[in-house]
């Protein structure tokens, strides 16, 4: 019996040597957790787009991009989540970086500018096709005033789907900009502005480099939660026309055509695109700056 506990013993001790204790086993829930909604369901779907019934096993990532009117549902996406994405980090800097120090009114206001989350999709798009639309105020308005005679197409369009997405997607970005911002020294800058250094040259060459890490980290997050974007293209935008983006082909293709091989080929192409993506803006961060962030930046 001694010798059963002393081996127990001397076992826990070498795992223990390579970091494996009891505590990881509280990894487990969350690890079955994981696999089972995410990664089976990730190689699930990559394994179905290479079985199409008939055409070989690329036949659905043929179909895809041999025809003009699915293959410019990529462009569509990027040319709707690039924009809403750098509108959203860079709108957050200035607002984070003055939101830094205490001022009577902050917590008003960080409440304010994080509200949109509470909304949802679905509550935005109605709002801004009550604001937006044909007969809303901001049309009206213009029209008694006298500086339109028709209202301003603002919804059923490209336009509709980008201010729906910068409304959602800036609480986000700008929370994540102002925890980033938080984490840097700010003696740093006092330290810059003894030597002399004015206001944009602290920004430029202290917190800018500093906040570059974190800046690309948002950046990515917006980008991938515009780039998915589906209920807003449906709502406000124009799903059969300018704001076919990439989400409604693969609707299309899995629950109109019943064609699950198809709809999992523009699934696999959505998220190669996304990584190719991340992967361009983290190579610019490794270039613009690889020292230490100073915190959290």
């Amino acid at each position: 019996m001694a010798a059963v506990t002393q081996g127990r013993v001397a076992l826990r001790h070498r795992l223990a040597e390579r970091g494996i204790d009891r505590q990881l086993l509280l990894l487990g829930p969350a690890l079955l957790f994981v696999v089972t909604l995410f990664i089976y369901p990730f190689f699930y779907g990559i394994g179905l787009s290479f079985q199409p019934e008939q055409g070989g096993p690329l036949a659905a990532y043929r179909s895809f991009f041999s025809d003009a009117y699915e293959r410019g549902t990529l462009t569509t996406t990027l040319g709707l989540s690039l924009p809403v994405a750098l509108l959203n980090v860079g709108a957050s800097v200035p607002i984070a970086y003055r939101m830094r120090g205490r001022f009577r009114g902050k917590r008003l206001l960080t409440t304010l500018l994080v509200v949109p989350i509470t909304l949802g999709t679905v509550l935005t798009a109605q709002g801004l096709l009550n604001f937006l639309g044909p007969t809303g105020w901001f049309n009206r308005t213009l029209m008694s005033a006298g500086l339109t005679d028709e209202p301003v197409r603002l919804t059923h369009n490209y336009w509709g789907v980008f201010f729906s997405l910068v409304i959602t997607g800036f609480p986000f970005a700008f929370l994540l900009v102002l925890s980033y911002l938080s984490g840097i020294d700010p003696t740093l800058e006092k330290a810059a502005a003894t030597l002399g250094a004015g206001w944009a040259q602290r920004f430029r060459r202290i917190t800018l480099p500093l906040l570059a890490p974190g800046l690309a980290t948002t950046f990515c997050l917006t980008f991938v939660l515009a780039f998915s974007v589906f209920p807003s293209a449906v709502l406000v935008g124009d799903p059969a026309g300018e704001t076919r983006v990439i989400s409604i082909a693969a609707w299309h293709a899995g629950y109109e055509q019943y064609d699950y091989p198809k709809a999992s080929a523009i699934a696999v192409v959505m998220g190669l695109v996304e990584l190719a993506v991340i992967a361009a803006v983290l190579g610019w961060r490794s270039l613009l700056y690889t020292g230490s962030t100073g915190g959290k930046g």
